[in-house]
């Protein structure tokens, strides 16, 4: 099991389209336009992202809109048998929304199905075969179900308006590293078991924040047949970052997802350089970080991740295997959903556990800029 791609429902997909390519370094590669919703298709690498916004009240985006503010509607899992894993999940208590199709597109067969997941969030299983198709006129491009446009036009990469100067920059993420779901209080046993039951995650570890003002509960999923890990938090206390997630979300949904890439600090710069805000991280941490057991950083490397304010974590029985990480500011108007960039050296596993607590009080200075903590 693979993230085939993340769509998010936006209020205007042509505004959102470039802002992931200005701001992120992202390709714009394909649309789709039905009788009520417009779809743009964004890549960066292996990541592709689906964003679509409601040219009708018809469209299940404006439904979608008017429950909660702009974020992740849907997380599409590529798997090799799309038959076997649906009727898993099914008999494991998950809800079909779209039974298994087949379309052929080209060269390729796509078989997919929808299920309902955690509160409005569902999850598209895609069986592509092949994956992509090769095209010697403009390299490839990857296919994807009709989804929100059946019936509708679907405009491919040969669509000028759309794509006239928004060249290739050459900047290019590795892959999504994880997915977080933010649930109520309470509700963080039964989503585990959820995802447990209908598509076979199983429990990789578990952790808890607390600091003077908030915390949260932390269980991280992950698929033993693949490269999925996708954790799950609750929050701990009534001001929590997380309980405020849920109340602007109004219900759980996605709050980050986790960006690969080789060289963070190269990343970050250029980054910064195209206008992309982050959270800004107090120059005590690195302070801090001096003082921490089994640094394996240089001096020359703690002034470069410094000046790009990027968060050091590892395990104290491999310190050499270090992870490296950095959050934006929140993408969309409301304190919702923001990206987290993060560099694995040495195939360093963890979430950052070390760095939960500056994490947490950097994201609680925002919230009382915003007068939500007090």
């Amino acid at each position: 099991m693979k993230i085939d791609h993340v769509h998010f429902y936006v209020e205007d997909a042509k505004a959102s389209r470039d802002w992931f390519v200005l701001l992120l370094g992202f390709q714009a590669v394909a649309a789709g336009v039905s009788d009520h919703t417009r779809t743009e298709v964004v890549r960066s690498g292996s990541v592709y992202f689906l964003l679509s916004s409601p040219l009708t009240s018809a469209s299940p985006v404006a439904q979608f809109l008017h429950q909660h503010p702009p974020g992740v509607a849907d997380i599409a899992f590529s798997v090799p048998d799309v038959e076997e894993v649906m009727t898993k999940a099914v008999n494991g208590g998950a809800k079909v929304l779209q039974p298994i199709q087949e379309q052929q597109q080209g060269k390729v067969l796509l078989k997919w199905g929808k299920i309902a997941a955690w509160g409005s969030l569902s999850h598209t299983l895609i069986e592509r075969q092949p994956r992509f198709v090769e095209r010697q006129d403009r390299g490839f491009i990857c296919t994807f179900p009709q989804l929100d446009w059946d019936g509708g036009k679907a405009l491919w990469d040969d669509d000028s308006e759309r794509l006239d100067g928004r060249s290739n920059t050459g900047f290019a993420f590795g892959g999504i590293d994880h997915v977080v779901l933010n649930v109520a209080a309470g509700d963080l046993d039964r989503a585990v078991a959820w995802y447990e039951k209908t598509l076979a995650f199983i429990p990789q570890q578990s952790f808890a924040i607390q600091t003077e003002r908030s915390g949260l509960h932390s269980k991280v999923m992950h698929h033993p047949d693949g490269w999925v890990k996708l954790p799950i938090n609750q929050p701990a206390s009534a001001n929590s970052q997380i309980q405020e997630f849920l109340e602007v979300n109004q219900g759980p949904g996605v709050q980050h997802i986790a960006l690969q890439t080789p060289n963070i600090v190269n990343a970050i710069a250029y980054l910064r350089q195209r206008g992309l805000p982050f959270l800004q991280v107090p120059r005590t941490y690195y302070t801090q970080l001096l003082h921490r057991k089994g640094l394996q950083l240089s001096e020359a490397e703690i002034q470069e991740i410094a000046a790009q304010q990027i968060l050091v974590d590892w395990e104290e029985n491999s310190p050499e295997a270090l992870l490296l990480q950095i959050f934006t500011q929140p993408i969309f108007e409301q304190p919702t959903f923001f990206f987290e960039l993060i560099e694995r050296r040495l195939q360093a596993r963890g979430f950052g556990e070390g760095n939960f607590r500056a994490l947490f009080e950097a994201i609680e200075r925002e919230q009382m800029k915003r007068g939500s903590l007090y």
